[in-house]
């Protein structure tokens, strides 16, 4: 039998299971300074129908935006438009997105997903880059081992990278393991990236790798406004704050929905004061 676990322990995270739910929390971020990426939460679709219906769900968050006058982009996972067993309905998909974004003056961000979806995915964000370079970008994670040529190849096209540290459980012929490792990969691709590609957005909560990135756009004269930090919602909300204070783009990654569990998971996995804090307010009236 399946359980489905209560809204309520996922909300410090995920801002509403209703995109009605998430506007009061873009607009409010708005307010603060923020600009805001909005997640309709879902991934491994193998109908065919619901790519459709969620395609359209995509579009339909797009005029939202529009109408409602919200300083937000958009997140996707390709895995949510037929990714998983026919890329050419993908492609369709994510075409039927894009001309959109493009009328709209909007971007989508395509979400990198386990380590065995970053050659499909590129391949996709490759095909429509010609076509839509101002919007549409990736996201590269520093621990995996291939990164540096993925992020070689954005700064030859000089492609918008969202750069993470990853947050998938990969085996070690694939991905480093090792945190310092890691950082210093995300360092050197951060520093790639700022000089090469175009407004690159790194994102991460660590400070050592914030201090870096504030510390090398300073060294090089690299302006606030020709990148951004992002972080996810719930997560440092006073940093968040404080980063977009001092005069940097914060943008806040913004997750809706009712497919949750997956994104949830993922979040308690990363740090263990996650855990801690949900426990914590689980049983509070």
């Amino acid at each position: 039998m399946k359980i489905k676990l209560p809204f309520f322990i996922a909300r410090r995270f995920v801002a509403a299971e209703t995109l009605a739910g998430a506007i009061p929390v873009v607009r409010r971020l708005n307010e603060e300074g923020l600009h805001v990426t909005l997640d309709r939460l879902g991934e491994h679709v193998y109908d065919r129908q619901l790519t459709e219906e969620i395609t359209d769900t995509y579009i339909h968050l797009l005029y939202t935006i529009e109408q409602e006058k919200l300083d937000a982009t958009i997140s996707l996972k390709l895995s949510s438009l037929g990714q998983m067993f026919d890329l050419e309905l993908c492609k369709h998909n994510l075409g039927r997105i894009l001309k959109v974004a493009k009328e709209l003056n909007n971007f989508v961000r395509l979400d990198m997903e386990d380590s065995s979806l970053v050659p499909s995915t590129l391949e996709v964000f490759e095909h429509f880059y010609p076509e839509y370079p101002d919007n549409v970008g990736p996201v590269l994670q520093a621990y995996l081992k291939r990164t540096e040529q993925d992020v070689r190849r954005m700064c030859e096209l000089k492609a918008r990278v969202r750069l993470v540290k990853g947050a998938y459980k990969e085996p070690p012929e694939v991905a480093y393991q090792d945190m310092d490792v890691i950082r210093q990969k995300f360092i050197a691709y951060m520093k790639l990236l700022m000089t090469e590609a175009r407004y690159p957005a790194i994102a991460t909560h660590d400070d050592v790798l914030i201090q870096a990135t504030k510390a090398f756009a300073a060294e090089k004269g690299i302006r606030k406004d020709d990148f951004e930090f992002q972080m996810l919602y719930g997560i440092r909300t006073q940093t968040q704050r404080d980063i977009a204070r001092e005069g940097y783009h914060m943008r806040v990654y913004v997750p809706y929905g009712t497919d949750w569990f997956p994104y949830f998971y993922r979040r308690l996995r990363e740090r263990k004061e996650n855990v801690l804090f949900v426990l914590k307010h689980l049983f509070r009236a």
